[in-house]
């Protein structure tokens, strides 16, 4: 048993609290958050000092295998050298605060479990598998004039791919099938063109729509749900209408769509620091002009699409969508947001909407009762400085997850 006193809690339902509360923790999970004196027998009490004690942070669009900026170049590399190569990008996600992360395509079942039993250090992960996109869709990374066959299986097991092409009703349906079999926790498709891939305009239009309607009808089977990467209003209220849980990116979003997600219950979940990134580093990374110049054309319209899912009300997740070296950006997606958002929001999406998205509300992204105990101490208050949960979470003095110190320091 494990009891923080003297903290000041952060989190959805702590916004201008400045009490000071003593934190229960017993094993993997909070017993009781109070501000009474806590007196328990056998009990290891340590006195925080009024630091701010806030929930791990959630990532609900990562690609952890991605060690390659290309990201059509990640297939390529060996098994064993894309989950070496993933090791120490899990790591520093932790230590930047974010306990646990959904993959969006790439990361497996094994993965997820050698967290869960402490082979690797890593955030808890939620696994999609390997996404789906239609032959030509923004998972087949093949340049025009090459005709290869880019998964003769048609159920690429190449750790390092982001996903496997399939066409048809029936191919469909034995993919979602195989995924789930495998160990996914969610499906992902590509419903729309996309910006890291060679063939396929922002503005394409992905899957047939009796496609996609055997996909979610075979996730809703498996009593899960679909993600879906979609840019434009087109694509991303034609795959709202058909079922899809959560929209990935939607950066080219307009109020008329985002009035339709918000009717359906739909989450959004943009990716801006990603675009930040590449624009930056892009082409020292070895990205092709072709990509660059998609990247830069939907990069401005993000901060707009943050603005008007906000203005209607769409439940908002942090994603960051971050390949190769960029992966030390993924804070930044915070500091981007909390200049459209405020801080205190941008906080709430990256835990308590993010708690939602995964399936685990009320126990993950809050510090209450019965929540699992992924937690934060940091020196200061980031609702009035968001920059404290910047960087490689230097200004984080300790990360817990499930009741285990991650790492800590002065106390």
């Amino acid at each position: 048993m494990l009891i923080l006193k003297n903290v000041r809690v952060l989190d959805v339902n702590h916004e201008h609290d400045d009490g000071r509360y003593s934190i229960v923790i017993d094993g993997d999970t909070i017993r009781e958050v109070t501000r009474e004196p806590v007196s328990l027998p056998d009990a290891q009490t340590l006195d925080m000092g009024g630091r701010t004690v806030m929930p791990g942070m959630i990532d609900c669009h990562a690609h952890v295998i991605a060690s390659v900026a290309h990201l059509g170049n990640n297939s390529r590399l060996p098994n064993t050298f894309a989950v070496l190569r993933a090791v120490p990008i899990l790591q520093g996600m932790l230590n930047r605060g974010f306990t646990t992360v959904r993959d969006a395509g790439g990361a497996d079942y094994a993965l997820s479990k050698a967290i869960e039993e402490g082979v690797i250090a890593g955030p808890r992960l939620f696994v999609a598998g390997k996404a789906l996109s239609q032959t030509g869709g923004h998972g087949d990374f093949r340049e025009r004039f090459d005709n290869s066959d880019p998964d003769p299986c048609g159920c690429n097991r190449n750790l390092g791919a982001i996903g496997r092409i399939v066409d048809g009703v029936d191919d469909v349906r034995r993919a979602v099938r195989e995924e789930m079999r495998a160990g996914a926790h969610h499906i992902k498709i590509m419903a729309s063109g996309g910006v890291a891939s060679p063939t396929d305009p922002i503005g394409n239009l992905q899957f047939s729509v009796d496609e996609i309607k055997a996909i979610v009808e075979e996730a809703q089977s498996h009593q899960t749900y679909v993600m879906a990467h979609a840019y434009t209003a087109k694509a991303i209220s034609r795959v709202v209408e058909l079922g899809i849980r959560t929209i990935e990116h939607g950066n080219l979003i307009d109020d008329a769509t985002a009035e339709l997600m918000a009717r359906h219950g739909a989450y959004a979940v943009p990716t801006l620091v990603t675009y930040d990134a590449m624009s930056k580093v892009g082409a020292k990374a070895g990205i092709g002009e072709s990509t660059l110049v998609k990247n830069e054309a939907v990069r401005i319209q993000g901060l707009r699409a943050l603005e008007i899912l906000k203005r209607h009300g769409v439940k908002i997740g942090l994603g960051s969508d971050l390949l190769g070296d960029m992966h030390e950006f993924q804070s930044d997606e915070l500091s981007i947001r909390a200049e459209i958002v405020g801080a205190f929001e941008t906080i709430c999406q990256a835990t308590a909407i993010g708690a939602e998205i995964v399936g685990m509300e009320g126990r993950l992204g809050v510090v209450a009762a019965d929540a699992i105990a992924d937690l934060l101490v940091v020196d200061g208050d980031p609702t009035q400085n968001i920059h404290l949960l910047t960087g490689q979470g230097e200004r984080i003095a300790a990360v817990m997850k499930a009741g285990a110190w991650v790492r800590r320091a002065g106390f």
